[in-house]
């Protein structure tokens, strides 16, 4: 970019009997007009201030209007008056290489008014030019050539692609830095790269810890179908949530794992498997964050942001070897006319992203879905202090027989130590015929009183050591006959009665949490999300906890990440501010999640496959 460093200023300094050179008087000019130029580029930005309009007056010809740019350096470009052009006459013509182009203006400065030198010395010339006409030129450029510069976009939010095909491609953008306890949009957006008529479809789910969508969840369905583009076209689909007051300086908004699915017509292409937005969170407001950052962009970052020339239109061609037609002249797809002051149309398309009328809220009854109540109702009782509950799993194995003993291994109940009862019952689904569908029940007790009624029960005796000092305990289970079973799962209850000088934990009764996915099936180093229902209480802080070492990792947000090791993996959830308010979540690593087991049948196999989410609502 020619004459892009405006500064530092100088200027001349005046005292009596100093000589006047033309070094001197050329300062005196460079001083203000480069001044004039750095406050225009800083107050206005770059693009068209009026007019300059493209249009096609036939199949050879476009009509430019009158009217004025400014550059990225500040340089003001004033077209005077209209100008019809035939394309092959313009600059760059002749090297475009593809059937579109950008047709560009920029500035240029001609010398003009010849006049004679008087005091000229034999070795100069004898006519010298007396002024500087400042102009402006066009010229063609292929639009894959084209320099865009820096995009200020990229300071403030964060995009990342999800899908990708030959004639679509799509991405999430959000803000890189979000307000606690204020609302924020996630932004769909989907390009049409190519002119061919086809159909786009997407769908996916967003797992959104440390937010809360419309409805109160902490998930978002997005997608769109049937979408139809020009080539060059952009369609925006906006989501909105709010921002939860969570401890910590940083979540992510994810594109959960598999759920993403994208179809040209009725052709898959290829969508990400997994993707992650990392974002800050921060206890500013929306105009005060937008202030900031846009304050905080350098000499140097602003610099980046302009180019010495203006797109004004794309051109589509027709060509052939030795003749070419104008086929169509495209608007630009970005807004460039300047809006009066600059930075007053960055801070307003910014806090869009911030701004919404309505109130993204939890609603009242989140957390209390039928099958998925835990306590559901208040508990009642002077003696009873404090309540935990969650979902475990014991393996079995590939080979499991009756008399095999198998353990839990140690399972923190989150109540701390003392005198803490534990129950245990095992949690299975079957079908109900007044239902019409499959519904989970849990026997506390022998199972086998129930074999009858019910054919999927295990029949085992389960036994529970409490270890009372460490606020923990280990369960026992035998089978009773052969199984074909992998997991068995148990939902445990824990009752901790008072014991001398406690905190009354009254307010607690019948308070609870749980996983919505208590269990899941990974691969090594994939990420999950570990969302958390509340039962009979408001929505507050959550912590995350790994119960043993080399379990993998987990953020402050939930978002667990499966070490490379298979195996089945605990993680302990519980609130902030009540750790004795608690469950567990079990992921269970394997490097081909979707083989099949050679010791399972292929029906037990489909139905392992579609029962162990309905397991853990």
């Amino acid at each position: 970019m020619p004459n892009s460093q405006l500064y530092p200023f100088e200027r001349n300094r005046y005292y009596p009997g100093k000589m006047l050179t033309t070094a001197d008087f050329q300062a005196e000019q460079s001083y203000h007009i480069d001044k004039l130029r750095f406050l225009n580029s800083l107050m206005y930005g770059s693009g068209i201030v009026c007019g300059c309009g493209v249009f096609n007056l036939d199949d050879l010809s476009i009509l430019v209007e009158s009217g004025v740019v400014i550059d990225g350096t500040g340089r003001e470009i004033i077209i005077d008056s209209s100008i019809v052009k035939k394309l092959s006459t313009i600059e760059g013509f002749d090297d475009l290489r593809s059937d579109v182009a950008c047709l560009c203006v920029r500035f240029k400065e001609n010398e003009i008014h010849s006049v004679y030198a008087v005091s000229h010395k034999e070795s100069d010339q004898d006519y010298e030019y007396n002024r500087i006409s400042e102009s402006f030129e066009l010229f063609l450029v292929d639009k894959e050539d084209y320099e865009e510069g820096l995009e200020i976009e990229g300071e403030f939010l964060t995009r990342e692609q999800i899908f990708s095909g030959p004639n679509f491609e799509g991405y999430l953008v959000m803000p890189t830095t979000v307000c606690k306890e204020r609302n924020v949009k996630v932004r769909l957006e989907i390009r049409k790269k190519t002119a061919e008529e086809v159909k786009l479809s997407f769908k996916g789910i967003l797992d959104i810890p440390s937010f809360s969508a419309p409805d109160g969840s902490q998930q978002i369905e997005i997608g769109v179908d049937d979408v139809e583009l020009n080539e060059n076209g952009v369609m925006y689909q906006d989501y909105w949530m709010k921002v939860q007051n969570q401890a910590g300086i940083e979540s992510n908004v994810i594109l959960r794992s598999g759920s993403a699915a994208a179809f040209e017509d009725d052709k898959a292409i290829s969508a990400e498997n997994s993707v992650t937005i990392r974002v800050r969170l921060s206890d500013e407001s929306p105009s005060s964050l937008v202030g900031r950052e846009l304050g905080r962009l350098n000499l140097e970052i602003r610099q980046g942001f302009g180019t010495d020339s203006i797109r004004l239109a794309d051109i589509k061609l027709m060509r052939t070897e030795s003749a070419y037609v104008i086929e169509e002249i495209r608007e630009l797809e970005t807004n460039n006319y300047i809006e009066l002051p600059a930075q007053d149309s960055i801070r307003n398309e910014y806090l869009e992203y911030y701004n919404k009328d309505v109130d993204i809220t939890v609603s009242e009854d989140t957390g209390r879905s039928g099958a998925s109540d835990i306590m559901s109702a208040p508990i009642t009782g002077s003696d009873l202090k404090n309540v935990a509950t969650g979902v475990l799993e014991i393996p079995l194995g590939k080979d499991a027989r009756a008399g095999d003993i198998r353990y839990s291994g140690e399972i923190t109940h989150g109540l701390g130590s003392g005198n803490v009862y534990v129950s245990i019952g095992y949690e299975y689904l079957s079908q109900d015929q007044a239902l019409g569908a499959n519904a989970k029940s849990t026997v506390y007790g022998n199972p086998e009183l129930f074999s009858r009624q019910a054919q999927q029960l295990v029949d085992a005796e389960t036994a529970v050591r409490v270890l009372n000092d460490k606020g923990s305990f280990v369960v026992a289970a035998r089978l009773l006959r052969d199984v074909e079973f992998l997991v068995l799962t148990y939902r445990w209850v824990a009752i901790k009665f008072p014991s001398g000088d406690e905190i009354d934990a009254a307010d607690y009764y019948g308070k609870s949490i749980t996983a919505k996915t208590p269990t899941v099936v990974m691969r090594p180093r994939e990420n999950y999300y570990f969302g958390v229902q509340f039962n009979n209480m408001d929505p507050c802080s959550i912590t995350y906890e790994l119960t043993a070492p080399g379990s993998g990792e987990v953020t402050t947000d939930g978002v667990y990440t499966a070490p490379a090791k298979e195996g089945v993996y605990e993680i302990r959830i519980y609130c902030s501010d009540m750790p004795m308010v608690c469950t567990y979540a079990y992921a269970i690593v394997k490097t081909n999640p979707n083989e099949a087991d050679p010791g399972v049948t292929p029906e037990q196999n489909e139905e392992s496959l579609v029962k162990i989410p309905e397991l853990n609502l």
